[in-house]
């Protein structure tokens, strides 16, 4: 069985993925780390902006509005299943 990856900016709305890798400066990448962005943890894309604007996603409790090029940074594993 093959693993896709592929960047949290490709993931369709309301579809589930893990984490599997965050690519950003380490300033960023540390804020991001204490809202729970980090391997192995589950985050979701509950919308997206139009014309290239942000996204809105949940890690597990924590919302976050994220611009598509920080969300082109955070590598992720879209789940099979859809989680309940």
């Amino acid at each position: 069985m093959t693993t896709t990856v592929c960047n949290l900016d490709r993931l369709p709305c309301g579809q589930h993925a893990l984490i599997t890798g965050v690519e950003l400066a380490q300033e960023l990448r540390s804020r991001l780390t204490a809202l729970g962005f980090e391997a192995g943890k589950q985050v979701r894309v509950l919308r997206r902006a139009g014309l290239g604007g942000p996204l809105h996603v949940r890690v597990g409790t924590t919302e976050i509005i994220l611009r598509r090029h920080e969300a082109a940074s955070i590598q992720v594993s879209p789940s099979l299943t859809l989680a309940a």
